[in-house]
């Protein structure tokens, strides 16, 4: 496929605001059982803030993607089937219940901890309609899997955790360490499974070839031109028109930017509590999580690229 990157912005940045919001929910949670010592309302209410304004930016950037913006309330209309309608449902619904958190505890009012148990459900709800609206796509192989809603869950709570951890590490915090380990094992978890992600698509048996795109069983057969003089809708955006070294090239690069390096940022912060270091564990990895959507979307194969793919 070809990566479009108002999509890649939309889900690694509403994915690390959910993350976010999750994070400052169990924190006030295990603070109200006694687990932790409690942090500053302002804490919450900057949490929130830019849980709010990472939503914010990707659901902007996902209007760019849209070739009539002002008919983008028409994709709610099929939400029984689609999960992109709901998708496009709960996201301002979990945008209004963090809103709502954040000025709750900027007011001081009691009933906090439903008003983000609300919210974090709403996050995690739209983890799996982020997630299925790829997995439920049985055509394109690399996406038709559990693992596709597993590691968007993963990664976005890994960077949003990430990013509570330096928020509390700047803020001077005293959740800062126990945030900074959940980051890790997050982090390693996301890793994990991506990679296992990895490893079966590369084990994928294509269902498709070019006998059975055009009924000829003949064991020979040769694919000589794409069928255009041109280019066209489907040469554009079903294919992202790369040489292999580039996709192994940026495999490398997120592999290490969004797990490794961040691990290794973030471990030495927290152990010589230098702030800058959780602040930079958490730019690389949201960098890294951007080369890594681009590569989610460029590695997918659409059958129809047994059409179009030879030039001549």
């Amino acid at each position: 496929m070809n990566p479009a990157f108002s999509v890649v912005l939309l889900t690694v940045l509403i994915g690390a605001g959910q993350g976010l919001q999750l994070a400052l929910f169990v924190i006030e949670a295990r603070a109200a059982a006694g687990l932790l010592a409690a942090p500053s309302a302002m804490f919450y209410v900057i949490g929130c803030a830019v849980a709010l304004l990472l939503s914010g930016m990707g659901l902007l950037a996902s209007f760019f993607h849209l070739g009539h913006p002002e008919r983008a309330w028409r994709a709610m209309a099929m939400w029984r089937t689609s999960w992109l309608s709901r998708e496009v449902i709960v996201l301002p619904a979990f945008m209004a219940a963090t809103a709502l958190y954040g000025l709750m505890h900027y007011a001081g009012m009691g009933g906090t901890l439903w008003a983000g148990g609300g919210a974090g459900v709403l996050g995690l709800l739209l983890f799996l309609c982020t997630g299925m609206i790829y997995a439920c796509i049985k055509f394109i192989q690399e996406w038709a899997t559990a693992l596709t809603p597993v590691n968007f869950t993963l990664m976005g709570g890994a960077s949003g955790v990430m990013l509570t951890t330096a928020l509390s590490a700047v803020m001077g915090e005293p959740v800062t360490a126990q945030a900074g380990i959940w980051a890790l094992l997050l982090t390693g978890m996301a890793a994990l499974l991506r990679i296992a992600a990895l490893w079966r698509n590369t084990r994928i048996k294509a269902r498709s070839n070019l006998q059975t795109a055009i009924g000829i069983k003949h064991p020979r057969i040769a694919q000589k031109a794409q069928g255009f003089m041109g280019g066209s809708f489907n040469t554009r955006e079903f294919f992202h028109g790369r040489a292999p070294g580039v996709l192994r090239a940026v495999k490398g690069s997120f592999l290490l930017g969004a797990f490794v390096l961040p691990l290794l940022l973030m471990a030495a912060g927290l152990e010589w509590r230098i702030p800058l270091l959780t602040g930079l564990a958490t730019g690389l990895q949201l960098a890294g999580l951007l080369a890594e959507r681009w590569f989610f979307f460029a590695q997918a194969n659409h059958p129809q690229n047994l059409y179009y793919q030879a030039v001549s």
